[in-house]
């Protein structure tokens, strides 16, 4: 039986064995992280920095989003945008009077999702898994056939409306800039027009791209209502190479996990990673290397301009080398970093991949920035990146110079 038929007999591939999302608790619950009762005798916007704190997201991270495309649509306009935030291994949603809304890297289940009951933190539910209503947007192809993230650009009307008749796209680090952002503020420069910043009507057609420039949201909203007055051009454009990657990794793991459990099932004495599992493995690590690498990223025209304040939280999220270069170090010109590398090499996704997925994507890695794999498929890359990106792992992630 092929790869892919294999791997499409199951629908819901989660909920099958070895995962069975919905059935297994969660490595780290975060019901045990959270207490409620800190919270207490603390306003709206204290409460959000305090679970922001405990789940070491930067605040700095905010982007605000005022299209109706959450579980908290009643309370959502583009006068209460929702606000979200990240590190690289967890996401968090608020929406003023409204709940806290969680994601979290788990070492088997991958993306694990949370509602936290921000106005009555007292509560014995205070902190509940969603493990139903989440997964009907964040568990579909848009995020790779798993539980994961979800970033979209649609066009909302006066109310945040999605208007689904002029259509609506999934984001990624390859998606053109004139397609990203509708529906989200943005806060900072970009040199390309897109169409975040706007509300649309029907009536009109499909809208193009312009350049509207927000220096901050005061002007839009009740800044005071959150954390921060911005919603960052390039915390977003972070956020959206990301959520993919962060998809695909997910993705990979999970299909690796069923294949290598079928194989055993099919026959006990089979070694699964000389078969069927261990060919699976080498295909993901070869696409995995593709978004780790920015293969395809989109024109950035003459770049970006954003919070400093984001960038310095982000970029003291990840190692650096004595000489003091980072895979996280921005470059917001021609493209997204300086060093094209992804920095979520350093995430608990990655470290905690199955080692046969792992150890073949680092194989393929280390393979292309060596110029002895793909050379044509990551010309882009010149030999002086490559060197330094090499240099950079070799000296930050153990493992890699194995």
């Amino acid at each position: 039986m092929g790869l892919m038929s294999l791997t499409a007999l199951a629908e819901d591939v989660w909920e099958l064995p070895p995962m069975r999302y919905s059935e297994t608790a969660p490595a780290a619950p975060l019901g045990k992280m959270l207490a409620g009762r800190e919270l207490e005798g603390l306003g709206q916007v204290e409460r959000v920095r305090h679970l922001l704190k405990a789940l070491s997201i930067p605040e700095e991270s905010q982007i605000l989003v005022f299209s109706k495309t959450s579980k908290q649509n009643d309370l959502i306009t583009p006068g209460t945008p929702r606000a979200l935030y990240f590190s690289a291994d967890a996401y968090a949603g608020y929406v003023p009077g409204g709940m806290m809304e969680v994601s979290v890297h788990d070492p088997l289940l991958g993306v694990v999702f949370y509602l936290i009951d921000l106005q009555n933190p007292a509560s014995v539910s205070f902190v509940n898994r969603e493990t139903g209503e989440c997964l009907s947007c964040h568990g579909t192809a848009r995020t790779e056939d798993v539980p994961g993230l979800l970033v979209r650009s649609v066009f909302p009307d006066a109310d945040g409306r999605p208007l689904l008749a002029l259509g609506s796209s999934t984001v990624d680090a390859s998606s053109p800039i004139s397609s990203r952002w509708g529906g989200y503020y943005v806060t900072g420069r970009s040199s390309l027009p897109h169409v975040g910043n706007r509300v649309f009507r029907e009536e009109d057609g499909l809208p193009a791209a312009e350049l509207i420039q927000l220096a901050n949201v005061s002007e839009k909203l009740d800044a005071s209502r959150y954390p921060r007055a911005t919603s960052d051009i390039v915390a977003l454009m972070v956020l959206e190479h990301q959520c993919d990657l962060h998809n695909r990794m997910t993705a990979a793991a999970m299909r690796y996990r069923r294949t290598h459990w079928l194989g055993k099932l099919l026959d006990k004495e089979s070694d699964p990673d000389k078969e069927t599992a261990g060919r699976l493995a080498d295909e993901d690590a070869k696409e995995l290397v593709g978004h780790l690498l920015f293969k395809g990223e989109a024109e950035m025209g003459d770049g970006v301009e954003g919070d400093e304040a984001f960038q310095t939280a982000f970029t003291r999220q990840f190692p650096i080398t004595k000489d003091g270069d980072s895979l996280a170090d921005f470059h917001l010109g021609s493209r997204l970093f300086k060093n094209r590398c992804s920095y979520m090499i350093y995430s608990r996704a990655f470290a905690e991949l199955p080692e046969r997925v792992r150890s073949a994507t680092l194989k393929r890695l280390r393979a292309v920035l060596d110029g002895a794999e793909a050379q044509e498929e990551f010309a882009y890359l010149k030999e002086p990146e490559r060197k330094r990106i090499s240099a950079i792992l070799k000296e930050t992630l153990p493992g890699f110079s194995n």
